[in-house]
Order: structure tokens, then sequence, then C-alpha cells
């Protein structure tokens, strides 16, 4: 069974308007780490909202196609269950954290699943542990910087252990050490069987990734081996893309690892 399968999405946010994703179609295998990337306005988080159902259950917009996720239409299923398959950081982290302490937070989802409270303290000291954030266990999320809260929403992403691992710019407000980290630790968890979907306008961050979609104007303008894109210098040049050039890509459309080495 394949982690992801995208069969004919197209998907606009009203009825009139234009499409934000046209006829996208790719297939993602269990244990693959795949990154997807492009211009602002592509589609990138649309997609994102596509694949953990969000859309079309949260959201409203006309979609077409389908969706699975280990095998489960994602229009057919409720995304509390959709959850349980994957699990999604926001590129803003700010719609997901609403705790007063990071050790709450990354509690919360676990209570709502009924994990015995000596397994829910296990895994919290294990997700900080991993991710190398011990010292943010009592702070307020509110009072950390962008970066840290990225952490702190990928820490409780993790701490529920979905098969399939989906971010969307979590490297973003991140300085060097801060995405070195979250590499290495994307890096273990694949190793370890993951599942991952890396979503990023940085061709630099996502250099360590084994499969490339370039979105472009909504749809899939290339699906290949991630270095043979970067390696593709024209191609990059008509998609608008840089290596080291952030500034060229800023914006969006705006719309069992606990057996820690």
């Amino acid at each position: 069974m394949e982690a992801v399968v995208v069969q004919g999405l197209t998907y606009r946010y009203g009825p009139v308007g234009p499409d934000v994703l046209k006829d996208v179609n790719f297939r993602v295998g269990q244990g693959e780490m795949v990154a997807v990337t492009g211009m602002s306005g592509c589609g990138k988080s649309t997609l994102c909202f596509c694949l953990n159902g969000i859309i079309p259950h949260s959201r409203g917009g006309i979609m077409s196609g389908k969706v699975f996720v280990r095998g489960k239409d994602t229009g057919a299923h409720p995304v509390a269950r959709l959850a349980l398959e994957v699990g999604l950081v926001f590129q803003d982290p700010d719609t997901q954290l609403f705790s007063p302490t990071v050790e709450e937070e990354i509690a919360f989802a676990l209570e709502n699943i009924c994990l015995p409270p000596g397994q829910i303290r296990q895994r919290i000291d294990e997700v900080l542990d991993f991710l190398g954030i011990q010292d943010l266990r009592q702070a307020n999320p509110y009072h950390l910087s962008g970066g840290e809260k990225h952490l702190i929403a990928l820490a409780a992403l993790l701490a529920l252990d979905p098969p399939i691992l989906l971010l969307d710019e979590v490297m973003s407000g991140l300085d060097g050490a801060g995405k070195q980290k979250v590499r290495e630790a994307l890096e273990k968890l694949h190793r370890r069987g993951k599942t991952v979907i890396v979503v990023e306008h940085d061709l630099e961050t996502i250099a360590f990734t084994d499969r490339l979609l370039v979105l472009k104007q909504g749809t899939v303008a290339r699906d290949d081996r991630t270095e043979k894109v970067l390696a593709d210098g024209p191609f990059l040049t008509a998609c608008r893309l840089k290596l080291g050039d952030e500034e060229s890509l800023v914006g969006e459309d705006g719309h069992g690892f606990f057996e820690i080495e």
C-alpha cells in the first residue's frame, strides 16, 4: 500500500476564480522522503490541506479528483481520523499552539487519544530529547521565537507518532543550527521507515530529500530525484527557482519512533 496517492486533484477556493491546483497527480511510497517546492502562489500549502483532509472538510471551495492516505479516501474520512495517518505542521505555528506550556502543548493531543499518564510523560520526554529542546519544557509557546514555535509544533506532531509526516515551511523561521537539527531529526525518522513530505521554498534546505516535486501555477512541473532537479539549471531558471536565493522564493499561496537512539 502506498502512503499517498493523488489522482487528478483540482481545487479552487470559491465558485469563481482560478484553480489553485490543476490536475495534480503523484504517488508517495511508504518510507519515502519527498520535498515539494515552487514559487509563491503555486499551491504548496493548499496541497498540504488536501493531503490531511482540511480540504474538503474544513474549508469551502470546489475540489475534484481523489486523495488517498494509506488507502483512505480523504473525502470520506473526517479530519480527526486522518490525523492518525498524516500529521501536519502548519506554515504558521501560531495556528496550532494554544497551551500555556510546551509540556501541556505536547500532552494535549495524547490526552485526547486517551493514553495513560505514564505513557504521556514518556512520550513528552522522548520528543523533547529527540529535538534537543528539553530546556523549553515549561516555557510559554507564545513567548518563543518563530523557529522555536515550529519546533514545538513538530514535537507535538511527533508525540502522536503518525505514519506520514507533512511539514509546511517548518524551517523558514530557523537559523542554521535549527535547520540542521530538524534535518537530522527527519533523516533519523526516515531511516526508521516514516514517510516524510517536506514543503519548502528554500531549495538548499531540501537537498537531502529523495524526490522533489516542483509545482508551477498549480500543476506538477517536475517529479524527479532531488539531485537531478537541483542540477538542472535551465529548469530551475524557467521556474524562477534558485539555490541560495531565498528572496526569489519567499511567500506562499496563503491559503514506533519512540525508540530514541
